[in-house]
């Protein structure tokens, strides 16, 4: 079963108000769940939620999430200064893909994953990077 990065966004849009994709990304992060899906997502993406949850609706929903979506998905990968150091190249050569989002690059090709989960298409410019949106995203129920 092929590993899959999955975004801030999923989680966030997940578990945010209504919306387009709220659907779609809640039957995603089922499916990583029940084990259909290999997802899995970095310490940088469950500080990016504690980081918006706790603006949007204080510590304890912040905290009480980042421990729900690392509880769900099959691994956490850690973050290491060679991520960030190969974070700022890709920035070099991608200035629209932004800080976080190169960061996720980086430790995606640490870990030999070529795909991401997300609704951000600034991830379409990186070659050999393989973006799936959310809604394209049909999981198997048995």
């Amino acid at each position: 079963m092929a590993r899959f990065f999955l975004d801030t966004n999923v989680f966030l849009y997940a578990i945010g108000g209504e919306g387009p994709h709220r659907t779609a990304c809640r039957a995603l992060l089922a499916a990583v769940g029940d084990g259909e899906l290999d997802g899995v997502t970095s310490s940088e993406v469950l500080q990016e939620i504690l980081h918006v949850r706790s603006r949007r609706l204080g510590w304890s929903d912040a905290t009480a999430t980042v421990r729900a979506a690392a509880a769900l998905v099959a691994d956490v990968l850690p973050v290491s200064h060679y991520d960030v150091l190969a974070a700022c190249d890709l920035i070099d050569r991608h200035p629209n893909l932004g800080a976080r989002d190169s960061l996720h690059v980086a430790v995606m090709r640490s870990a030999d994953i070529d795909t991401i989960i997300s609704m951000d298409a600034d991830f379409d410019a990186v070659p050999n990077l393989r973006r799936i949106h959310p809604d394209e995203v049909r999981p198997t129920r048995p």
